[in-house]
C-alpha cells in the first residue's frame, strides 16, 4: 500500500524553497519520486496518475478538496479539522475517504483561499468569509474559537447560473409562477427572496435577474461576490471588505448602497441584508425612485421576514417601529420565500404581496402557496397553487400588463 504522506514529504525535501517552483518542474519532481517508489513497489498506470494529480493539487492547487470542487453534482464541502470532511450531494451529506496529512496542510489551503480575496484570518481574528475564483461562497473559523482544529465550509456555485426555466423543470416552481414573477420584475416591482440556509436564495436572485430588461444600468452589492447577472452590459459590481489587520480600511454593504445611490443605477441588487444596511436599502433605494431592487434575507417565512427587517432598520436608524413599518410597508412589494422539503427538494412556498400598513402591522397576502399532495418514489408531490390576485396592480399597469 502506497503511503501518499511519505510520497508529500519526499517531493518536499527536494523542492528548493529558495525560489519558485514552475508547474513543469513540480510535475517532474512528482514523477522521479513515483518511478523511485516503483522500483520497490508495483504501481499500476491508473494508481500512478491518481497519485500524481493528489501530490500535484496538493502543492499547486486546494489538495484533496480539488477533487470534490471539480466535481459537479457536489454542492457543499465541509471541513471539519483535518479528519472530517463531509459534502453534500443530490441533497445528501456524505463522508469524504481522505483527509489532510496535517493541521498545518490545512491551514496553508485555508490561507490560500483567503488570500487570494485580499483578506486574512488569523487567531487574533479567526473568522473569516471568501469566495473562489468561480464564485463559490468560502466560510473559515479557526483555533481557538474552533475547539476541534480549523473548519472550513464552501457553498459551491455552478459554473453558470442556473435559469428560471431549469428551476421550472426540475420543479422548484410552475410555469404559470414563472412567467408572473417574470412581469413583476419587468414592471419593477421591488422584490425580497427569503428562506433557512441552503434554500437556494442566491440560486433563485441570479435567475429572476435574467428578466431585468438588457438596457438598464445595475448595481449588485455584495459581502462575498456571487451574483451571476447575465446579459446586461451596463452592470457594476461591487463588494465589501474588512478592515485590515490596523483596522482601518473597512468598506461595509451600507457604505457602497450609499455610494451606489449616487451612480446613477436604475436598480440596485443586494446579495444578503443581515444588519443596519437594511435602512439604506429599504428608506434610500427602494423608497427613493430606484424601483425594481431585490434583495434576499434569512427567514423561516415571510411574516418573519418582515419581522426581520424591522429588527435590522431599528439596529440602523433612530425611528419609532411604526414609522419603520409604514416604510417597509411603502417600499417593500413582494416576497418570494423558498424552502428545503423532507425531500432535500428545494422549492418556492410562497409568493407574498405586501399590501400596505394598518392596525400595527404590516399586512401581507398570499398569492400562490404550495400545497403538498402527498410522495412518489420517496420524492414529495406538489403544486405552486395560485391562491389570491395581486391588489396593488400600478406598475403591472404602468409596464403594459393590463391582466395578470
Amino acid at each position: 500500500m502506497i503511503n501518499t504522506e511519505l510520497l508529500y514529504e519526499k517531493v518536499m525535501l527536494r523542492l528548493d524553497m529558495s525560489r519558485e517552483t514552475g508547474e513543469e518542474e513540480l510535475q517532474e519532481i512528482i514523477l522521479e519520486v513515483l518511478e523511485e517508489t516503483e522500483k520497490e513497489e508495483f504501481l499500476p498506470l491508473n494508481e500512478k496518475i491518481r497519485i500524481s494529480r493528489e501530490l500535484f493539487n496538493a502543492f499547486r492547487r486546494l489538495d484533496i478538496l480539488q477533487d470534490l470542487l471539480e466535481d459537479e453534482s457536489v454542492t457543499e464541502i465541509m471541513v471539519n479539522g483535518t479528519e472530517n470532511i463531509f459534502y453534500e450531494k443530490g441533497g445528501r451529506l456524505y463522508r469524504a475517504d481522505r483527509h489532510f496529512i496535517s493541521e498545518e496542510r490545512l491551514c496553508d489551503v485555508i490561507q490560500q483561499i483567503v488570500g487570494e480575496t485580499n483578506r486574512y484570518v488569523n487567531e487574533s481574528s479567526p473568522v473569516a468569509d471568501a469566495r473562489l475564483k468561480d464564485g463559490s461562497r468560502v466560510n473559515v473559523v479557526l483555533k481557538p474559537v474552533a475547539v476541534n482544529g480549523p473548519i472550513m465550509t464552501i457553498r459551491k456555485f455552478p459554473s453558470e447560473a442556473i435559469t428560471m426555466d431549469q428551476l421550472v423543470r426540475i420543479g422548484s416552481l410552475t410555469i404559470e409562477a414563472a412567467e408572473f414573477i417574470r412581469r413583476l420584475v419587468e414592471s419593477k416591482y421591488n422584490i425580497f427572496v427569503s428562506g433557512g440556509t441552503g434554500a437556494g436564495k442566491t440560486t433563485f436572485l441570479n435567475a429572476m435577474s435574467d428578466y431585468i430588461p438588457k438596457d438598464e444600468r445595475i448595481i449588485t452589492i455584495e459581502d462575498n461576490a456571487e451574483l451571476q447577472i447575465q446579459g446586461v452590459e451596463n452592470l457594476v459590481r461591487l463588494e465589501a471588505r474588512g478592515a485590515n489587520p490596523e483596522g482601518e480600511g473597512e468598506v461595509t454593504i451600507r457604505d457602497l448602497i450609499r455610494s451606489a445611490l449616487r451612480m446613477r443605477p436604475d436598480r440596485i441588487i443586494v446579495g444578503e441584508v443581515r444588519g443596519e444596511e437594511t435602512v439604506d436599502m429599504i428608506s434610500s433605494a427602494m423608497l427613493n425612485g430606484h424601483s425594481g431592487s431585490m434583495s434576499t434575507g434569512h427567514a423561516n417565512n415571510p411574516a418573519d421576514m418582515i419581522h426581520r427587517l424591522e429588527t435590522m432598520m431599528m439596529m440602523g436608524i433612530d425611528l419609532p417601529l411604526q414609522a419603520i413599518q409604514r416604510q417597509i410597508a411603502s417600499a417593500l412589494d413582494i416576497i418570494i420565500h423558498l424552502g428545503r422539503l423532507r425531500d432535500k427538494s428545494r422549492k418556492v412556498l410562497q409568493i407574498e404581496e405586501v399590501t400596505g400598513y394598518s392596525g400595527g402591522v404590516v399586512r401581507t397576502e398570499t398569492l400562490y402557496e404550495f400545497r403538498e399532495e402527498g410522495k412518489q418514489d420517496g420524492k414529495i408531490k406538489g403544486s405552486l397553487m395560485k391562491v389570491n390576485e395581486i391588489k396593488n396592480r400600478g406598475k403591472l399597469m404602468a409596464a403594459g400588463y393590463q391582466e395578470v
